[in-house]
């Protein structure tokens, strides 16, 4: 099933916990942008038809879609998802969504609870994302996904627990859970890497209390009927992301926009990083692509495919050459076999990134 990945990285507002190349930008440059997104697109060479869109970003769902997807074949695709800022939905945006082909919203709530959010640059309240619902499923939009981020400033369990409480009540069919990444690229990361005060980092929950609330979230979605089918993401049976899925699958998709990145041939590409400099690439007539390697399915098969909570079939040469870390990882309780299968277990989830990087670098 391929796809397509459409970046918009204009934002109204630049979270703390953000390490995305997005933010705030000057008007001019955001037009700019979104002839010179047209004009990627429709340059584009299509070898297959999509069957999945994603409009990701940033904040896509402050631009109106509907002249970029006209240029992308395959409507009506099986899936198409835009990102959407919670308070930003009215029905007529939501219905112009629908009209555009677009049958599914992701909705970056991240917490329902008022000081979680305000920690973090957000504006929006548990009320106004019940609002958002409604108005989505009245336009007929009914497939719903809410991020959440396990780890934001001044959250504990009880206030942890409240989201959950929030989710459930809306009834959403779909979730992604994010532990809170920290690293440089945000304002909160750096704040916590260089021992600062600001952005509430003395209030970040330690590691293990991520973890806790993250097998918290595991289990009061299996109450709810929301079995983890990848390691941060939830779903009813028949509701998973489609588009996310070719990620893990590594099946093909093409990439548009800033910092965007094409998984097509055998052949991984990758935009520059940055609106301006995508603007200035398309300005001067040069490619929007700064990086471009053959893919290496026989690591990125553990790297990705064990991300999935059924895991992957490795073929007989996989286990010859994988034949050690695998053992061990099993040893330690991190990953198990089922017949021809292999997967991480419970415990193997929380420390992913430790058995990927010896799939990586073996």
């Amino acid at each position: 099933m391929a796809g397509v990945y459409i970046s918009y990285p204009f934002c109204a507002q630049k979270c703390t916990y953000c390490n995305f190349a997005s933010g705030v930008m000057p008007r001019e440059l955001e037009q700019q942008y979104t002839e010179a997104l047209q004009s990627e697109i429709q340059s584009h060479h299509w070898q297959w038809t999509p069957q999945t869109v994603y409009l990701g970003g940033g904040t896509p769902s402050l631009m109106d879609p509907a002249e970029v997807l006209s240029l992308v074949p395959g409507k009506p695709w099986a899936e198409a998802t835009i990102e959407a800022a919670p308070g930003t939905i009215t029905l007529e945006r939501a219905a112009a969504w629908r009209h555009a082909g677009i049958n599914r919203v992701s909705l970056g709530v991240q917490s329902f609870v008022e000081k979680e959010l305000r920690r973090t640059g957000r504006k929006h309240t548990a009320q106004s994302v019940q609002s958002d619902v409604e108005v989505l499923r009245r336009a007929g939009i009914d497939r719903i996904n809410i991020d959440l981020i396990a780890g934001l400033p001044a959250q504990t369990a009880e206030s942890w627990e409240q989201s959950l409480d929030w989710f459930a009540r809306l009834d959403a069919g779909h979730a992604s859970v994010y532990m809170l990444e920290v690293d440089a690229d945000s304002r909160l990361g750096s704040e916590l890497l260089a021992g600062g005060l600001r952005y509430g980092a003395p209030e970040v929950p330690s590691e293990d209390q991520i973890a806790g609330f993250y097998e918290r979230a595991v289990e009061r979605f299996a109450q709810i009927g929301l079995a983890r089918y990848e390691i941060s993401n939830f779903a009813r049976q028949g509701e998973e992301s489609l588009h996310n899925l070719k990620y893990w699958k590594l099946e093909p998709y093409a990439g548009f926009g800033a910092d965007a990145h094409s998984y097509e041939n055998g052949i991984r590409r990758q935009n520059v990083e940055t609106a301006a400099e995508y603007v200035e690439r398309f300005r001067t007539g040069a490619s929007a692509c700064c990086d471009s390697s053959p893919a290496c399915p026989e690591e990125e098969r553990f790297f990705v495919g064990l991300r999935l909570s059924e895991g992957i079939r490795p073929d007989p040469l996989d286990w010859t050459r994988w034949d050690e870390p695998i053992r061990r990882f099993i040893s330690l309780g991190m990953l198990e076999r089922d017949g021809d299968r292999l997967r991480l277990t419970a415990r193997g989830v929380l420390l992913s990134n430790e058995v990927f990087q010896e799939f990586l670098a073996a």
